[in-house]
């Protein structure tokens, strides 16, 4: 039997349940951590499949090579606008309908980047990638909905099994994007804008698993942001995410022109991202402990160092084993600052949406920046 709970009574759509005796709440609370894990999994693999034709579509379709970051830039847009609206919608609505709203701009996005792609027009490859954006910006939010702990797991090691979950996406990108090129010889750029949208399809799919059951949790934790709630207790962790952020995007968009500038082939290049993704969600896995050994401050800082250490291997680099490596490094510090960063704003208490929502928007601003900052950085390899 379903009750609007009373201290959720102002909240329109806000239906919780009270289970009579003999339903089984403890596979419900499991349930939960892996439809969160499932559902990050597959939007970073939609997100590793966009990425994997931004740059050299853009650069074919763009009527000035100026423009040809333009998608890139539009997707980082899109999941910077979608982090506000993503937030109060998950407060207000819950999991269910926030990821499935999500999930429906990854579909329209993916669709009409194929078709663009397929047209040679710019523009609306542009909006395909921004709709895109979009759902990675509600994506984004499966880390925040982790964080708060949930049944019998604790905050970082629910983190660390949604966050971790997110390296299969490296595994399964190469692989899927392999397949497109093996279905359509001529160009890989649809049949892979595609297969974004149908992992947006599967998401969409996903989404509907949430039950009354699953939600409750995640209300009463955005209903009750811990009183008092310090907002110097998230500056910190921001200001070092951002930067890691910043490093990140600028370092991954330079290192492909500056691979193939070496005398590296496509193959090369190909194999050095895809480690590179693997590292960006692998080291979640033992976040737990390592945040347990070093404190989630100290971690935090230690995967910022790792991304200034990386620019460093990259600017000496010149083969594409030093690339690879230069590019694991970069991805495993990148990692670790920002899983890290996200448990350190949960360390003083569950903080109002609003605040998880200028945090990724603050990241994503970075990113963007770090896109702008890119060819500045090229001249500095091999």
């Amino acid at each position: 039997m379903t009750h609007l709970l009373p201290e959720a009574a102002a909240r329109a759509g806000r239906l919780v349940c009270f289970c009579p005796p003999g339903v089984p709440v403890d596979d419900a609370a499991r349930r939960g951590p892996t439809l969160l894990a499932a559902g990050f999994a597959l939007s970073v693999l939609s997100q590793t499949l966009a990425l994997g034709i931004l740059p050299l579509a853009g650069l074919l379709l763009a009527p000035q090579p100026a423009w040809a970051t333009f998608p890139y830039m539009a997707m980082l847009l899109g999941a910077a606008a979608a982090t506000f609206p993503a937030s109060f919608l998950l407060d207000a609505f819950g999991r269910r309908a926030s990821f499935a709203l999500g999930a429906s701009h990854g579909i329209a996005g993916g669709l009409v980047l194929a078709w663009a792609v397929s047209s040679n027009a710019f523009w609306p490859f542009c909006l395909g990638a921004f709709w895109l954006g979009i759902a990675q910006g509600f994506g984004l939010f499966y880390r925040h909905e982790a964080a708060m702990g949930g049944g019998a797991f604790s905050r970082a090691m629910l983190l660390a099994i949604v966050f971790g979950s997110g390296a299969l996406a490296g595994v399964a990108g190469p692989t899927v994007l392999s397949l497109a090129a093996w279905l359509s010889p001529s160009s890989i750029f649809a049949p892979a804008a595609l297969a974004a949208a149908a992992v947006q399809v599967v998401l969409l799919g996903l989404s509907m698993l949430w039950s009354p059951i699953d939600e409750k949790p995640a209300f009463e934790a955005a209903a009750k942001p811990s009183p008092g709630y310090d907002l110097r207790e998230a500056l910190a962790p921001t200001v070092l995410a951002s930067a890691a952020w910043f490093g990140m995007t600028a370092l991954m968009l330079a290192v492909p022109s500056a691979m193939a500038t070496c005398g590296i082939g496509t193959t090369g290049i190909v194999g050095a991202l895809a480690w590179h993704v693997v590292a960006m969600y692998a080291p979640g896995f033992g976040m737990a402990a390592l945040g347990g050994r070093l404190g989630i401050r100290l971690t935090a800082v230690t995967g910022l160092g790792l991304v200034v250490a990386a620019r460093l291997v990259l600017g000496q680099s010149a083969d594409a084993m030093g690339f690879t490596i230069g590019l694991v490094v970069l991805a495993v510090g990148w990692s670790l600052a920002t899983a890290a960063s996200t448990l350190w704003m949960q360390a003083a208490g569950t903080p109002p949406r609003w605040v998880l929502a200028l945090h990724d928007a603050c990241l994503l601003g970075s990113a963007l920046a770090g896109a702008w900052a890119a060819g500045a950085m090229l001249p500095g390899f091999g």
